[in-house]
């Protein structure tokens, strides 16, 4: 259900976090001052005039795409926008969830919120009320390359607004129709232009952009955290994070993450049992890794806010200036940079925990630790084998994620008659850095928790005490211990990466 939070639409803009948070339940409503509705309502005002006059528009007076040399009679142009929704209904794949699909909502509203895609205020109550009463279109995932923007999954918004097709309704989809009658709500028409406003944007990429780098941002923090974790299981050495050294190399986030790592291990070293000056690298250089991710968070949401924030239909209708402006705004290339350069440095971030998994389960050099990882003594040891299967899993799942980072945005095809001859591809870079991201946090879910098995062996062995940990990891460990019981038997721990998954998922721990 939705909460009693409500996100401002048509005022000031509107932050990653403003969508995230309409995702997860958050309501909307729109700015009614004197001048935001004015603006609205002189662009539709200032369509009727150039109809009236027969102007020529494209998507209104004219076809679609490479039929826009195909005049429309006068007395279908009304009905140009319903044909549009309904050829466009042939997206395939799974459905976007209940979350992402009212991220679509929040960031469709924002992009039409600008005032210059010449809707009216009533299409744009509607989409304040779908987010409202919690009904979300059923909006699958595949059929878009980016440009002429998400037409395929947004026409699954537009049909929603008009009653049609199919909605998610506590907890099932159920005939659009049939629940607008239940809670007495009018489906719209669409008039001339909304077809196309709707339908013609980034807002599906952008959308999903928006709840990926929420997760990589936290994701950064978590696998820090488990860094520091790893650091005291492995008997690691925390002079390579000395705020010295990373002066001389002065890239923020990186300094970021090595700060957080310092404070992490701000307490009495333990004795170490291996004569290495340095850790292998996926120790030493964790900063050096996790700060690349770090680094490209403020320009990656400069990339998405801009996108987020701007009319991405076409064309643009200046009802100030009473102009039609046709261009490419429709455009997804900004997206899909983003996400192919955030899929690539999540991947990394699988890569190093992965890495540091496959050292503190291999006796040869975890500095001391049972094999596998496992808690079993005495004559049941040799029949346990701890985390062993686990690290298989997290090398699968790492080598997936790594084949996810191919590039999506250079795969341009030139399609619709040769008319979208370059297209973004930025709704499938965002879904491959979704499922990146997915197969990251199963990998940071195993390494939690093997990290904290390696901390209660060291401890079980007196080779780790209360002086060994600052308040911070103290407190880390005995949280996922509240809902964690370490393997002394082998168990099947699908159930505890699961509910890991989750915790990771919803940002579960307060961190830095």
């Amino acid at each position: 259900m939705t909460s009693n939070t409500r996100i401002l639409f048509g005022e000031n803009r509107l932050t990653i976090e403003d969508v995230v948070a309409i995702s997860e339940g958050a309501g909307a409503e729109l700015n009614h001052s004197d001048s935001f509705v004015g603006r609205i309502n002189r662009g539709v005002a200032f369509l009727d005039r150039l109809l009236k006059e027969d102007g020529v528009i494209y998507g209104v007076t004219t076809g679609y795409g490479d039929s826009c040399t195909v005049g429309i009679p006068t007395d279908l142009v009304p009905t140009l926008p319903l044909h549009l929704t309904r050829f466009h209904g042939c997206g395939l794949g799974k459905n976007l969830s209940r979350e992402q699909a009212r991220a679509v909502l929040a960031t469709r509203l924002c992009s039409l919120s600008q005032g210059v895609s010449g809707v009216s205020m009533e299409l744009l109550e509607q989409l304040v009320t779908l987010i409202n009463q919690d009904i979300t279109p059923r909006i699958p995932e595949e059929g878009s390359v980016g440009a002429s923007g998400d037409l395929t999954p947004l026409s699954y918004v537009a049909a929603a607004l008009i009653g049609e097709r199919e909605v998610f309704y506590k907890g099932q989809y159920r005939p659009t129709e049939e629940v607008f009658a239940e809670l007495k709500i009018s489906p719209i028409v669409l008039r001339p232009k909304e077809g196309l406003a709707l339908m013609n944007g980034t807002s599906v990429m952008t959308a999903l952009a928006c709840i990926a780098y929420k997760r990589a941002e936290y994701l950064a923090q978590l696998a820090t955290r488990i860094t520091a974790m790893v650091t005291l299981g492995m008997q690691g050495n925390d002079f390579h994070f000395d705020e010295a050294l990373f002066a001389v190399k002065p890239h923020p986030g990186q300094q970021q993450i090595a700060a957080w790592l310092r404070s992490d291990l701000q307490a009495d070293r333990p004795p170490r049992n291996s004569d290495r000056l340095q850790d292998r690298y996926s120790l030493r250089c964790a900063p050096h890794v996790i700060g690349v991710l770090q680094d490209s968070l403020p320009w990656l949401r400069h990339m998405i806010e801009n996108e987020l924030n701007s009319a991405n239909d076409n064309p643009i209708i200046d009802g100030e200036n009473e102009r039609v402006l046709h261009g490419g705004h429709f455009y997804g290339g900004h997206i899909a940079m983003a996400m192919d350069t955030l899929k690539t440095a999540i991947a990394n971030i699988a890569d190093l925990l992965d890495r540091q998994m496959a050292q503190l389960m291999d006796y040869k050099f975890n500095n001391g630790l049972p094999f596998n990882l496992t808690g079993a003594e005495g004559e049941r040891k040799p029949i346990n084998h701890g985390f062993k299967a686990v690290q298989i899993g997290v090398s699968a799942w790492t080598a997936e994620a790594l084949k996810h980072t191919m590039p999506a945005s250079v795969f341009s095809r030139s399609t619709e008659c040769h008319n979208q001859d370059k297209v973004s591809m930025g709704t499938i870079a965002a879904r491959d850095c979704l499922r990146v991201l997915q197969l990251t946090e199963q990998v940071t879910s195993a390494s939690l928790l093997a990290a904290t098995q390696a901390i209660v062996l060291r401890k079980r062995h007196h080779e780790l005490n209360e002086e060994h940990f600052s308040p911070a990891m103290k407190a880390m460990v005995a949280e996922v211990l509240e809902e964690f019981q370490p393997v002394v038997e082998d168990r099947p721990l699908e159930a505890d990466l699961r509910h890991f998954m989750a915790r990771i998922e919803q940002r579960h721990w307060s961190l830095y």
